[in-house]
C-alpha cells in the first residue's frame, strides 16, 4: 500500500525527486495552528501534511445538471478548496487535531468522512451538492467560485447532514461579531426527566464552530501592510488555513515557513471512484487518491488578494481564546485583517435567522433549477 500512495509522486521521467515542499531553514513552519521545526520535524510535517484530506479536480463522475458536466476541470478548484477546509474540520471534530492517515487506515469515522466528498450526488459535500448550491449564490454550474461564495454555500449544506455537527458561520464586513456567532453555537438543552431534573436545569451545548471570514488585500495583488496579519491566522491553533491562492487559481492555502505560504493544489484531475469500506485493492488505490504526500509553497505576495481565512472552535474555550488572538494580536497590526464586537453595529440592521431547511427537499429540488453553462468569470480566468 506504501509503494501504491508513493506512485503519484514520481517525477515525468519516472524517477524519484526529492520535493521542494519544505524549506531547510531556521525560521518556524507553521500548518494548520501547529508548529514545526524545517529541520528536526521534517517528516512529521510530510506525515500531517499527507494526513489532510486532499480534494483535486475529478473526471467521469455522474454528470451535473443538465449540461452533463462530468469533469470538473477548469472550474472547480475553489469547490475543491472549500471541501479540504471542511475535511480537515470535520477529522478534529470527528477524530482529533493529532490524528494521522496511512494507506492502511481504515477507522470507520475517518471513511464516514471521506464518503461525504466522493463524487456522487447523495454524498452531502460532493461536487454535485456543492455547484448545484451554487445556484442559490448566482453560480452557474461550471462557473468559477469566489471564496465568499464557497463559503456561502457550505454554510448551507452543513445544515443537511446533521452528522457533521458543526456550524458554519461567514463573517460580513470584515467584521466578526460574538453575538452572532453565540446565537449560533450555544444549544440549550433539558437533560433528562423531571425526576432526575427536579429543577428543571437547562444545560448549555457548543456546537463545533467554522467560521469563515472572506477579505480583500488589496485591489489587483495583495497589499504587504497585511502579511503579518496573515501569519497570526496561520499560527492560531484554532486555524484550518485559508481558502485562496494565486491569481487564476485557487489553492487551499494550510499554513506559512517565512514570507512563504504553504498549500495543496487541487489542478490535479483524477478518475471519480468510491472509497466504500476500503476493502478491495480499487478502493484502497481510490483512497490513496484523497491524500497529498507533498505540499508546495509560493510567496505571499504573490497571493491573489481575494481570500477567505478559516477557524475551527471545536468548544467554547476555543472560541473565548481564538477572540483573545484576535483582539490582542490582529486588531493591534497596523492595519487589521479584520475586527471582532461583542454585538451588530448598529447600521446593520437586525439579525436574520437562517431559515429552517429541516423538511425541504433540497437535493432533489435544485436537480430542477434552469442553467446554462458560463465559464467565465470577473476575478479570475478559468484553466
Amino acid at each position: 500500500m506504501d509503494a501504491m500512495f508513493d506512485i503519484c509522486y514520481l517525477s515525468p521521467d519516472g524517477n524519484n525527486v526529492e520535493p521542494d515542499d519544505i524549506p531547510k531553514t531556521k525560521d518556524n513552519v507553521w500548518i494548520l495552528g501547529k508548529k514545526y521545526s524545517a529541520v528536526q520535524d521534517l517528516d512529521r510535517i510530510r506525515r500531517d501534511i499527507s494526513s489532510i484530506i486532499w480534494c483535486t479536480y475529478r473526471k467521469g463522475f455522474v454528470p451535473i445538471g443538465d449540461e452533463g458536466l462530468t469533469s470538473d476541470k477548469g472550474w472547480g478548484c475553489m469547490l475543491r478548496c472549500g471541501q479540504m477546509v471542511l475535511g480537515v474540520a470535520l477529522v478534529r471534530i470527528h477524530l482529533s487535531s493529532d490524528w494521522v492517515w496511512t494507506p492502511e487506515t481504515r477507522d470507520p469515522t475517518y471513511l464516514k468522512i471521506v464518503q461525504r466528498f466522493e463524487e456522487r450526488k447523495q454524498a452531502p459535500y460532493s461536487i454535485h451538492q456543492v455547484a448545484l448550491m451554487g445556484a442559490c449564490e448566482g453560480k452557474e454550474v461550471g462557473q468559477w467560485f469566489g471564496p465568499n461564495t464557497v463559503a456561502q454555500v457550505l454554510k448551507k449544506l452543513v445544515v443537511y447532514d446533521k452528522w457533521s455537527s458543526l456550524v458554519i458561520h461567514v463573517a460580513l464586513d470584515n467584521t466578526v461579531v460574538k453575538e452572532d456567532i453565540l446565537q449560533q453555537c450555544i444549544v440549550n438543552n433539558d437533560r433528562g426527566d423531571s425526576s432526575n431534573n427536579p429543577d428543571n436545569i437547562i444545560v448549555s451545548d457548543w456546537m463545533p464552530l467554522l467560521l469563515i471570514v472572506p477579505l480583500r488585500l488589496g485591489l489587483s495583488e495583495i497589499n504587504p501592510v497585511y502579511i503579518d496579519g496573515l501569519k497570526i491566522c496561520f499560527q492560531s491553533p484554532q486555524s484550518v488555513g485559508v481558502i485562496g491562492g494565486k491569481p487564476n487559481q485557487a489553492l487551499y492555502l494550510i499554513g506559512c515557513v517565512g514570507d512563504e505560504v504553504v498549500y495543496l493544489d487541487p489542478h490535479t484531475t483524477q478518475r471519480s471512484g468510491l472509497v466504500e469500506n476500503k476493502i478491495t485493492d480499487e478502493q484502497k488505490e481510490m483512497d490513496c487518491t484523497y491524500h497529498c504526500k507533498y505540499a508546495s509553497r509560493i510567496p505571499m505576495l504573490s497571493m491573489d488578494p481575494s481570500v477567505a481565512v478559516c477557524f475551527l472552535c471545536r468548544t467554547k474555550r476555543d472560541f473565548d481564546e481564538l477572540c483573545i488572538t484576535i483582539e490582542n494580536k490582529l486588531m493591534q497590526e497596523s492595519q487589521p485583517l479584520f475586527e471582532i464586537c461583542e454585538k451588530r453595529p448598529a447600521h446593520w440592521g437586525p439579525s436574520i435567522n437562517d431559515i429552517d431547511l429541516q423538511n425541504t427537499t433540497l437535493f432533489t429540488e435544485f436537480e430542477e433549477v434552469d442553467r446554462q453553462f458560463d465559464d467565465s468569470d470577473d476575478e479570475f480566468e478559468i484553466l
